[in-house]
């Protein structure tokens, strides 16, 4: 499923914030708490625990499981890769991603791929690359990079697929990346144990795709 909708857009400085018509420094980029998002940030979709707003040539789409009907993945997808969010319930100043970085290498091993750590925009990220069967029946590996980024309680994974991750210093990766700081997590006041997925929920402007 995929939802269509509109937000006002900043342009990030040197310094990682942004400013205004008249160059005044305003508040740095994201990705933000719910609670700290800026004044006149525009509109979102709220998917309960993300809160995504409209990037241009990015469309949104939630991966639902047909039985259960819950949102098992969500993906801003565009011409040259496809990013997918994930945030996690997380211990107050505790450092979950440095824990779940060894268990992904793990897991990707398990299944064949590899994963290796590099230094990123955002601190220690993995990039990984997975054996996998293409629909025509030929194999072929699936690059993709992984990155955490600790908030209040919470933690963000995102994962670039595509261009951004097989050319992680590319302009277009570049892009991709300012899209994640524009992300805002919200993680709620109830008891989440750490390292458990924090609930995603369906809009109801979301339409089915064929």
């Amino acid at each position: 499923m995929h939802v269509k909708f509109r937000r006002k857009s900043v342009e990030p400085t040197s310094e990682g914030g942004s400013t205004d018509e008249a160059g005044t420094a305003a508040a740095p980029v994201g990705p933000y708490d719910a609670s700290d998002l800026p004044p006149g940030d525009g509109e979102r979709v709220d998917l309960g625990s993300l809160l995504i707003g409209a990037v241009p040539g990015r469309e949104l789409r939630l991966q639902v499981d047909e039985r259960s009907g819950e949102v098992q993945a969500v993906l801003l997808t565009g011409e040259d890769g496809a990013l997918e969010l994930r945030a996690f319930a997380a211990p107050r100043n505790d450092d979950l991603w440095s824990e779940l970085r060894p268990r992904i290498a793990a897991e990707m091993a398990q299944r064949g791929g590899t994963a290796s750590e590099r230094q990123g925009r955002f601190g220690t990220e993995l990039l990984c690359e997975l054996p996998v069967t293409r629909t025509d029946g030929q194999a072929a590996t699936q690059p993709s990079r992984i990155i955490g980024i600790t908030g209040d309680r919470w933690l963000l994974r995102a994962t670039l697929l595509g261009r951004p991750a097989m050319e992680p210093e590319s302009p277009q990766a570049q892009e991709w990346e300012d899209v994640i700081t524009t992300v805002a997590v919200r993680r709620g006041a109830g008891a989440v144990p750490p390292g458990e997925p924090l609930p995603v929920t369906m809009p109801e402007s979301a339409r089915r795709l064929a």
